[in-house]
């Protein structure tokens, strides 16, 4: 792997990875980025190239190591290799400034590959077999997120604090996965970090919610509370905005219509879900939540003349490797009407209140952040100027009492057709 040229771990770029204070400050700190990579075009390519050279290391170590079970100490385990440019006897020559790669509880996360269906090998040619796409849309964390060429994984830059939050993390997600793989929680697939120049690059590998190959016609961030939960005028003038709360309210104010079976299979996984993230002291976490209108689609196509939504050119065989919105919620429910993911890419089919046919991608994001003193402080000075209940940030049990009721009354509602199978074609 090549970059077109190398570039200097030390400019203002690689400043965005430590430190970020708070919304505002990594706000700032990706302001900061994105001067910075007008400046220096290759930079991005160089940090690509660097993430695919240490995570096709260490994950081809690995591989030739005998599987075995999943020990405590696991989840502590650190390995690094260095990777100077000129190469070594372990390393291949590069042209990108020396590095040092970092992977966190390898034996782990292997793990959490394996119950996720996700071989050795295709997790390498997600990564490492084409260059990564950088997503112009981020949040306000600051945060750099890129997703592989075949749509399977998302990559994204963590700030040290959501890093150590996540390694305490690990044995209690373990023990979850465990008793209940079928989940709307992120499914975490690695954890590395890049240190050169004496900056840190943190990143964790993600399954990728929303597929690029259906057009996304509405995209919403949710957390069930009302407090400066609307998109800014800055945010609607994106070619494609994140909405929020106040926005779903007003803009589709008769919810998603769901298929009762669906309807029940989804609460009953947001309520383990939300019970896992109180019992960790969890908050402030969100749905986020793309809506594919597939009739809007079809006028769309109809305008553009267009033969094929795209979809035809993706192998069967990748597809299996998404944890899917409809595989997450199917678990102990009723399946076998369950409609056909090769059409649906996994989405869970609805109908709007306007009877128009759509495809739901869902997750929980946003995990780790734990209710520390920070958090404390926010909510008291918050409450003492607005109402406690409306404030996003919040103790979490009642966040995530909320948090359910929203999902469950507002978001999602049951429809009178009773079979997901037809539910398509209602």
């Amino acid at each position: 792997m090549q970059a077109e040229s190398s570039f200097n771990y030390s400019s203002a770029v690689w400043e965005r990875s430590v430190g970020a204070g708070g919304e505002k400050g990594g706000h700032k700190i990706f302001l900061t980025l994105k001067k910075s990579l007008k400046r220096l075009r290759t930079t991005s390519s160089a940090l690509k190239g660097a993430i695919q050279l240490g995570i096709g290391y260490t994950v081809g170590n690995l591989s030739s190591k005998p599987e075995r079970d999943v020990l405590m100490q696991d989840f502590y385990v650190v390995e690094s290799i260095f990777f100077p440019s000129e190469g070594s006897n372990l390393t291949p020559a590069h042209h990108y400034p020396d590095f040092r790669f970092k992977t966190y509880a390898p034996v782990a996360f292997r793990y959490f590959r394996e119950l996720f269906g996700i071989r050795p090998d295709d997790y390498l040619y997600s990564l490492c077999n084409e260059p990564l796409i950088e997503l112009s849309n981020p949040g306000a964390s600051g945060s750099i997120f890129y997703v592989t060429r075949d749509d399977e994984f998302i990559i994204k830059t963590v700030q040290h604090k959501e890093a150590e939050f996540l390694q305490k993390l690990l044995p209690g997600y373990y023990m979850n996965l465990n008793q209940n793989p079928r989940t709307l929680l992120p499914k975490f697939f690695g954890l590395y970090c890049i240190q050169s120049g004496g900056k840190n690059i943190r990143i964790l590998v993600m399954n990728n919610i929303l597929p690029r190959v259906f057009r996304m016609h509405l995209k919403f961030d949710l957390k069930g509370s009302t407090y400066k939960r609307r998109a800014s005028k800055k945010e609607r003038e994106k070619t494609k905005p994140t909405f929020k709360d106040l926005d779903f309210m007003q803009d589709v104010p008769d919810g998603l219509l769901l298929d009762t079976d669906t309807y029940n299979a989804l609460v009953k996984t947001l309520q383990r879900d939300c019970l896992v993230l109180e019992s960790f002291k969890i908050m402030d976490y969100s749905l986020l939540l793309g809506v594919h209108n597939l009739d809007q689609a079809v006028r769309e196509q109809q305008m553009e003349g267009c033969q094929s939504s795209g979809d035809e050119k993706r192998p069967a065989a990748q597809r299996a490797l998404y944890s899917t919105a409809m595989e997450s919620i199917q678990g102990g429910a009723a399946c076998g009407d369950s409609i056909d993911t090769e059409d649906t890419m996994g989405g869970i089919p609805a109908v709007s209140g306007k009877g128009e046919r759509l495809l739901l991608f869902i997750g929980i994001i946003d995990i780790l952040q734990s209710y520390r003193l920070i958090k404390k402080l926010e909510h008291t000075w918050k409450a003492l100027v607005h109402d406690a209940d409306t404030v996003s940030v919040h103790r979490p049990n009642f966040y995530a009492d909320r948090f359910l009721k929203f999902m469950s009354s507002t978001v999602f509602k049951k429809s009178s057709c009773k079979n997901s199978h037809h539910f398509i074609h209602c």
